[in-house]
């Protein structure tokens, strides 16, 4: 079996190569040069290391005061969207949020909700397709279910730049239309009466990587800015809101989305951090962290992505997203525990049924390579027993494993269709290659749309074989010249005196991690102390460093997830600092995410 060769690049500092499952091989290390000279005086050296590495302005550096962000006026069309939305108010019309279904649309909604009662306005309400029964977005048949509340205007959240029959619809019945969102527009755009969308073509907004929730923050944000200058806050005598007490679901929805963590966003998340960690959040988050076992006071990026978010979107995942919303928009703390509750129960059931499919793909996968003695360009999985909520997750943990995009197909709850979500890897740009696909193929996808790195579609049951049969030529094409080679990035080694919970906490803290702003990790030689398998599937061990006399503990979530021995002797791995809390006690701790021998 051949697999291409795995660069580990030590981020702007070294670079590790070797051949995976090739004993022999022998890592070869090269210096390279920082992106930045970063020396901040109260930051240790390590820190400065690892900001030297990253995508700093070095003009902004680390500040992420709110008046840094972005001017609303800059993002397009965001000031008619504001005027029709001051006119409802001051009309006091009835406005109907339409969302989507995972945790970026549930915070999008709960936004819009919050700061639209927040301005005045008595009426308003949502609507989010459940997406067994009605797909993703604005479309005809929501439209229906919509029209029964008889809105005056629909605003869609996190979704509706690929609605076009159903912003049509929605006119037709005399409603007027704003869409928000972030998804990349199709050569065809809705003729809805205003669109806000900094992916735009003729969009000069300087972050094109705003959340759907960003988006619809900065049309509160002009919102609140028209509303002050027609003086309907003192005429009202109301106190003005102030839009930072939005800015915790805003950055449970820029994290939980998996968008580039741009200094705009990072300003956007590091505001909702502050204000969670002082006890500030909304009574869900707060809910969803206590369920979750965080401490507010503590609570980072990685919480909001890896222990909020999935049991958000396990609602929408496996029963309906309203269920989420609920727990976001309700003050009522005993509600939002109680929700919080139901939405931890989905996300078990939910990692569940992920195990099952993941256990199924990787029985195809394995296979696959078998019969072809190499890696395809592209893997594309599908499987009538599976549960369409679940297939994006397990796109992800095949194209994590493999390094190749991965497409993973279900049957939709409706009669003769199939839904497939796909993930991508770094250069192949998957909605553009679905895109490639319906220009070749016209008439196969039903519908499709996303991101470059995660994108979804819906295909009909009848034309399943022929997509499965035509796609790896036009990923053929499309990857072609392509380097498939897998790159790792590392900030380098530690001394010895570096390994501290100091250092772990200050890197916790220092800024937000994400999406194109990566958390810092590390490579380096240890000597096994100890190894054993906990939990199943995850590595426990008691490594030694170089020239140290107290061994560190650490753990490889999921490291028999592929079968291997336990490691013996000495050991590199690529690792980042972490601190376990047990009992009120912390102690750092290495979270590894690559074994070889050393």
């Amino acid at each position: 079996m051949t697999h291409p060769a795995i660069q580990f690049e030590l981020s702007q500092e070294y670079i590790i190569k070797f051949m995976p499952n090739s004993p022999e091989s022998r890592s070869t290390i090269e210096h390279r040069t920082k992106l930045n000279q970063v020396s901040i005086d109260h930051l240790h050296p390590v820190t400065n290391r690892v900001l030297a590495n990253r995508p700093l302005d070095p003009n902004l550096m680390l500040d992420y005061g709110l008046n840094r962000l972005l001017p609303p006026a800059s993002l397009l069309h965001v000031e008619l969207a504001a005027d029709l939305l001051a006119e409802a108010i001051t009309a006091q019309a009835k406005v109907m949020i339409i969302g989507d279904f995972d945790a970026d649309g549930a915070t999008s909604v709960a936004v819009a909700v919050r700061a639209l009662k927040a301005f005045g306005l008595s009426q308003v309400e949502y609507l989010v397709p459940n997406r067994f029964e009605y797909g993703y977005g604005l479309t005809p048949e929501i439209v229906g279910m919509a029209a029964l509340r008889q809105p005056d205007i629909i605003v869609t959240v996190d979704n509706g730049i690929s609605s076009i029959n159903g912003v049509h619809a929605a006119q037709g019945l005399g409603m007027s239309v704003i869409v928000t969102d972030h998804h990349l527009p199709g050569p065809e755009l809705p003729t809805a009466d205003v669109i806000v969308n900094p992916n735009l073509a003729q969009d000069k907004f300087k972050s094109k990587n705003l959340a759907g929730v960003g988006v619809i923050f900065y049309v509160m944000l002009a919102l609140r800015a028209r509303l002050r200058a027609m003086g309907w806050f003192k005429a009202n005598g109301g106190v003005e809101p102030n839009m930072s007490q939005f800015l915790d679901l805003v950055a449970l929805g820029t994290v939980a989305d998996v968008v580039k963590l741009d200094h705009n966003n990072r300003i956007l998340v590091q505001q909702g951090l502050a204000r969670i960690q002082q006890g500030h959040a909304c009574a869900g988050i707060n809910a969803l962290l206590k369920v979750a076992k965080k401490n507010h006071q503590k609570v980072s990026a990685t919480d909001l992505g890896f222990a909020v978010g999935p049991r958000l979107n396990a609602a929408g995942r496996i029963d309906d997203m309203a269920l989420g919303i609920e727990c976001l928009i309700t003050d009522d703390v005993g509600r939002a525990t109680d929700l919080a509750q139901q939405l931890d129960t989905l996300n078990v059931e939910r990692r569940a049924v992920e195990k099952g499919m993941q256990e199924d793909a990787l029985k195809v996968v394995d296979a696959l390579e078998l019969d072809t003695n190499e890696a395809p360009n592209i893997y594309l999985l599908h499987d009538k027993s599976w549960h369409q909520g679940v297939i994006g997750l397990v796109a992800s943990r095949i194209k994590e494993r493999m390094q190749r995009p991965v497409i993973a197909l279900a049957p939709s709850d409706q009669a003769d269709e199939w839904k497939g979500s796909a993930r991508s890897v770094t250069g192949i740009h998957i909605r553009d290659l679905l895109a490639r696909f319906d220009a070749l193929h016209p008439n196969v996808l039903s519908k499709f749309g996303g991101h470059a790195m995660a994108a979804g579609f819906s295909i009909g049951a009848t034309k399943l074989q022929q997509f499965l049969q035509t796609m790896p030529q036009v990923m053929a094409e499309f990857g072609q010249g392509h380097d498939w080679q897998q790159t790792i990035y590392t900030d380098g080694e530690l001394a010895a005196e570096d390994f501290s919970l100091e250092l772990a906490q200050e890197l916790q803290q220092v800024t937000p991690w994400g999406q194109g702003f990566v958390e810092p990790s590390f490579d380096g030689v240890f000597a096994v102390q100890d190894a054993r398998i906990v939990g199943e599937t995850h590595l426990k061990l008691q490594l030694l460093e170089s020239g140290a006399s107290t061994a560190l503990d650490a753990i490889c979530f999921g490291y028999l997830n592929s079968p291997r021995e336990l490691p013996q002797g000495n050991i590199r791995c690529v690792y980042r600092l972490d601190i376990n809390e047990f009992r009120g006690d912390s102690s750092l701790q290495l979270i590894v995410s690559h074994i070889e021998a050393a």
